[in-house]
Formats: C-alpha cells, sequence, structure tokens
C-alpha cells in the first residue's frame, strides 16, 4: 500500500508539471465508456479451427450476464452490442429488460450480410435486385430491434467485394452499393445513426466494395449527417496512419464510431494493446484532442471488436477494456500547451518527448484510485479470477453448445 501510495505521488508531481488538472482527469476516466460484443463471450475461431471453451456463453441471456461481470469489474462497459442472427431471439423488449436488471443498455445492432449462400457475389452491390432485396429485408429486422431494444447505432460492415478481375462492374457496384445504402439510410428514425465500417481486403481480395475510410467518408456525405465512418483498427494495410485518419475524420465531423482490437499482420483481432500499445496511445491522443476541441463534433461509440480464439472469453474481454481505459489514461496526462508551444517554434524533439513523457508515465495508481472512487475492483483481473465466476459459467454451461459466431 505505501509503495502505490509513493507511485500515486510521482505521478501527481508529474500531472502538476506538465499543468495537468489530476481531478478532471479522473473525472474523464469516470466518464468513459467501452461497449463489449455479444460474439466476444461465444466460442469462435480461425478458418481453420473453433476452439471450445469452458464456460463459453451458448444463449443472448449467457452473453448478458457475462457482460455485465465484466461491467461489475471494471465500471465502464455498460452496455452491449448485438448481432442478427447470431443474438436472434422471439421478444426483444424482454431482452431490453433483461439487459436492464443487469444494469446494461443495449448497444449497436449489427446486420450479418456475409454468411448467406446469396451473398457469394455481395449482398447490397450484388448484381441480381432478388439478392438486394433480401439484404434490406435483413436490415428492416434489424431497424426493427433497434427500436424495441432502444439502440442508437446501426453499424454496418459488408463483406461485399469480388475475388477475380472481370467478376463484376465495379462502377455498377457503386452504384447498386449508394442505392441500397440511400434506402437504409431512409428507413433509421430520426434518433437513429448510420454506422459504415470499411476494410481494405478479406473476404474478397481483388476488389473490396468499402475498402477505406475515404470510400466510407464519400458514402457518408452523400447520405447525410447521421451516416457517419467507423475505424476498426484490424481493417487497414500495414503502416497506416490510424491516428491521422482519426484526426481527419473528426475535424469532418463524421467519426461515429470505434472497434477495438490489435493485428499484427492483417485482421488479426488480437487482444486490444497487446501488440501495439504505443500506437493504441497516439489513436487516443488524437482522440482526447478533438473531445477538447469546441469546434469538433465529438459523439464517438467506442466498442471492443476481437476473437478470443485461444483466451478466456471473459478475462480476455476485462484485459481488453484496462488496456484501452489505460490508453485513456496516458493521453489525458499529455502535456498540450507545452507540445502546442513546441510545434510553433518547430522543436520536434521536445514535440515528441511530450507524448513519450505520457505514454511512460506509471498510471495503474491513478487507475486503481478512479475504480476505488467508482465501487469496483481496484484490480479488476485479480478480482474476477478470485469472484469464482469463470467457474460458475463453465458448470452451469457444461454440455451445453451453440452454433459459433465466427469460424
Amino acid at each position: 500500500m505505501q509503495k502505490m501510495q509513493e507511485r500515486m505521488e510521482l505521478l501527481l508531481s508529474q500531472a502538476e508539471a506538465r499543468h495537468i488538472d489530476i481531478a478532471w482527469v479522473k473525472e474523464q476516466l469516470k466518464q468513459q465508456r467501452i461497449e463489449t460484443p455479444s460474439w466476444g463471450y461465444a466460442d469462435s475461431g480461425t478458418r481453420f479451427k473453433v476452439f471450445a471453451q469452458p464456460g463459453a456463453a451458448v444463449t443472448l441471456s449467457d452473453k448478458l450476464r457475462d457482460a455485465a461481470h465484466v461491467h461489475r469489474m471494471t465500471g465502464i462497459a455498460p452496455s452491449v452490442a448485438l448481432h442478427i442472427p447470431w443474438d436472434l431471439v422471439d421478444d426483444w423488449s424482454a431482452v431490453a429488460q433483461e439487459a436492464a436488471a443487469l444494469g446494461l443498455t443495449i448497444g449497436a445492432i449489427n446486420p450479418n450480410l456475409f454468411q448467406d449462400d446469396a451473398y457469394k457475389m455481395g449482398s447490397l452491390t450484388h448484381p441480381d435486385a432478388k439478392v438486394r432485396e433480401k439484404a434490406l429485408a435483413h436490415i428492416v429486422e434489424c431497424v426493427a430491434v433497434m427500436r424495441a431494444t432502444g439502440s442508437r447505432d446501426l453499424s454496418l460492415w459488408l463483406a461485399d467485394g469480388i475475388n477475380y478481375p472481370g467478376a463484376d462492374d465495379l462502377r455498377a457496384r457503386r452504384r447498386r452499393l449508394e442505392e441500397s445504402l440511400s434506402r437504409i439510410y431512409g428507413l433509421l428514425p430520426p434518433d437513429k445513426r448510420l454506422l459504415i465500417e470499411y476494410k481494405f481486403f478479406e473476404p474478397a481480395f481483388y476488389a473490396t466494395d468499402i475498402p477505406d475510410w475515404g470510400m466510407a467518408l464519400l458514402l457518408c456525405q452523400k447520405l447525410g449527417d447521421r451516416a457517419k465512418v467507423l475505424v476498426d483498427l484490424g481493417h487497414h494495410a500495414q503502416g497506416v496512419n490510424i491516428e491521422q485518419i482519426v484526426a481527419t475524420l473528426l475535424d469532418e465531423g463524421r467519426l461515429g464510431g470505434f472497434h477495438f482490437n490489435n493485428r499484427k499482420y492483417a485482421d488479426d483481432d488480437l487482444t486490444t494493446g497487446s501488440i501495439n500499445p504505443y500506437e493504441l496511445f497516439l489513436i487516443y491522443c488524437e482522440l482526447v484532442s478533438g473531445e477538447l476541441d469546441p469546434q469538433v463534433e465529438y459523439d464517438v461509440a467506442f466498442m471492443i471488436d476481437q476473437s478470443h480464439n485461444v483466451k478466456p472469453k471473459v478475462e480476455a474481454m476485462i484485459q481488453s477494456v484496462i488496456a484501452i481505459q489505460r490508453a485513456y489514461a496516458k493521453s489525458l496526462l499529455v502535456d498540450r500547451k507545452t507540445l502546442v508551444e513546441a510545434q510553433k517554434v518547430g522543436d520536434i524533439i521536445a514535440a515528441e518527448e511530450c507524448l513519450a513523457a505520457a505514454f511512460n508515465t506509471d498510471v495503474e495508481p491513478l487507475l486503481a484510485q478512479v475504480r476505488m472512487e467508482m465501487g469496483v475492483p481496484t484490480d479488476p483481473l485479480l478480482a474476477h479470477r478470485q469472484s469464482g465466476y469463470q467457474q460458475q459459467i463453465e458448470t452451469a454451461r457444461a454440455g451445453k453448445r451453440g452454433a459459433s459466431s465466427l469460424g
């Protein structure tokens, strides 16, 4: 305890030297919200194998209970994203009530336009109008789920694209996409948003219909103000400067959503912060910059989207929330006054050192203090392991097997 107090005193002195109001930092951390995905609690896998895990969620009720446990451990994960039809049930009002009883709300609704045989050549971009109508009918179903559960965001990722040159007309596909999205946008009630996600390849390897943030932004600009771009950290080519994309979308008022994960090669969907924590920190520096700028329209939905194929589901989710919380805390401790001054005079080293100093700050005592004041465990991972929750769900769900979400 004494050592932790000494670490906190060091952090306080560092914050004072950087002109940082630590009370403000704590308040920002308490207001942080991270959405967890229902599918992150179920069995999942790669193209080669789905690894069944003891205690993995099978029903939507299982997933909600797991999400509620993560929220109890962390205090900043009060909403759950759903995937249709993976989470399909008969009574959505009952789902909303069950979630509320667990201290949760229903977050983004994610349509599935990639696991039907009809979508071999695309869904919203398919050459056959009947297939496009089938995809739109599914979107209508998802909008109905949004209404019944109080969800605000329709989160749309398309696997649409082609694998070989000449398989379809690229400009014709784009026109079909614009027409389909326009109809979807018109279906949304005025208090709902459409988040458009992009991915530069996979499963389409020759041409993906929404391959990058520029294409997503163009589509959003044509649709209207309630169409926003969703950035997934794994959906970029190697070496792409994601923080620059974030900065641009913030300035355009079009950053609507964020999917957290980490990658080493492609869309690995690894645990957030496990491969490149400095990149995550730099991205958060841009997010905080936008959050602090009164000229920026800042309304970003943050969600974890990763596959815990070999890690325990609930524990990996807690680990992810902590990694995001840690990155946010460090970005709040950047000496922005000194940073701006260094940038104005072209002092590159001083500017870089401002960022490095914040990244290297030991924020664990600060996070422990914030959690204590919020009434949640100071060490969420340890608390989870000591809670017996994993053993409870393994016993309760023994012998239950459901359809995997991925793989």
